[in-house]
C-alpha cells in the first residue's frame, strides 16, 4: 500500500514537472512572438542592374537601368501575426493557427502607415517601409542577377518560396524555407510586402540612379515579392505589382527597413 502511494505520489510529480516545463516554454514562445521589432540584416549598399535581367518579364519591369543604393537595414522576416498584434493590439489576418508565427496580412498601406508610428514610438528607433530599389537590391541577394530571392533555378524555388505549388493555398510561418544570400527569409512568395514608393508603370525609365525614391505622387502603392497563392512568374525579384493604399486581403503584407546610421 504504501509503495502505490509513493508511486502515485512520484506519477503526480513527474506530471507536475512537466506541466509547468511546457508552460515555460510556451511562455518563452508567447513572450518571442509578442515583441514588437523584427530581427533586422544589414544591407550593404552599392549599384545593381533593376528590372527584367532574364527578359522575361512584364513591361512595367523595363528598361533595366542601373541603380545604386546606400546602406540600410531589412527585417530578416516579414512582419509576423505576434508582433503585429504586440503594437496595434489586434491580428487583422485571415490565416491564423500557427502561433502568431505567420507573417501578418490583410493589412493596407494605410494601415502599416499606422503600425510604423505606434512601433517608432514604442522603440524610439525610425523603422520605415523599404524603397522599391532597397527591396529588389536585397532580395537579389546585394544585387545579384538572381530570378528570385536566392536562385535562379526553377528546380530549387520551392526551397526558397511558398508558393502556388507548394503553399497548400495558405501563409506559412516565416523562416521555415532557406534565405537568400544575405539571410533574408520569404522575399519570393508567402506574401506580397507593401514598399514606400508610388506606382507608376514607366517610372523606370527616368529613374535615377541613385537611391531612386520613386514617384513624388499617385494613385496606388507598390507591393512587392508575390505571395502563397501565386506561380513562378509573380513571385520574380523583378516583378512589380501595386495596390490602392487602403486595400486590404489575405496576401498583403509588410516587411520593414531602417536608415542605416
Amino acid at each position: 500500500m504504501l509503495r502505490r502511494k509513493s508511486e502515485v505520489k512520484w506519477q503526480m510529480l513527474l506530471a507536475v514537472t512537466v506541466v509547468v516545463a511546457i508552460a515555460e516554454v510556451m511562455g518563452g514562445l508567447v513572450k518571442a512572438d509578442a515583441s514588437p521589432e523584427s530581427e533586422m540584416i544589414f544591407v550593404k549598399g552599392g549599384c545593381f542592374e533593376m528590372g527584367d535581367t532574364f527578359g522575361n518579364g512584364l513591361k512595367n519591369e523595363k528598361p533595366v537601368h542601373e541603380v545604386c543604393v546606400q546602406d540600410f537595414y531589412i527585417g530578416k522576416y516579414e512582419v509576423t501575426q505576434g508582433q503585429w498584434q504586440a503594437v496595434m493590439g489586434n491580428n487583422p489576418s485571415a490565416f491564423k493557427g500557427c502561433g502568431y508565427s505567420c507573417p501578418v496580412e490583410s493589412v493596407s498601406w494605410d494601415d502599416v502607415q499606422e503600425f510604423i508610428r505606434r512601433l517608432k514610438a514604442m522603440t524610439g528607433k525610425k523603422y520605415r517601409l523599404p524603397t522599391e530599389a532597397e527591396w529588389e537590391y536585397a532580395a537579389r541577394s546585394g544585387g545579384k542577377n538572381q530570378q528570385w530571392a536566392g536562385t535562379s533555378r526553377l528546380d530549387d524555388l520551392e526551397d526558397y518560396a511558398w508558393y502556388s505549388d507548394d503553399s497548400g493555398k495558405r501563409t506559412h510561418p516565416v523562416g521555415r524555407k532557406k534565405p537568400n544570400g544575405l539571410g533574408i527569409y520569404d522575399m519570393s512568395g508567402n506574401v506580397w510586402e507593401w514598399v514606400r514608393d508610388y506606382y507608376d508603370e514607366k517610372y523606370y525609365e527616368k529613374s535615377p540612379k541613385e537611391n531612386p525614391p520613386g514617384p513624388l505622387s499617385g494613385r496606388w502603392k507598390v507591393l512587392r515579392g508575390g505571395a502563397w497563392y501565386l506561380g513562378p512568374s509573380f513571385v520574380r525579384s523583378s516583378f512589380r505589382f501595386w495596390g490602392l493604399p487602403s486595400f486590404r486581403n489575405g496576401f498583403f503584407g509588410v516587411r520593414l527597413a531602417l536608415p542605416s546610421p
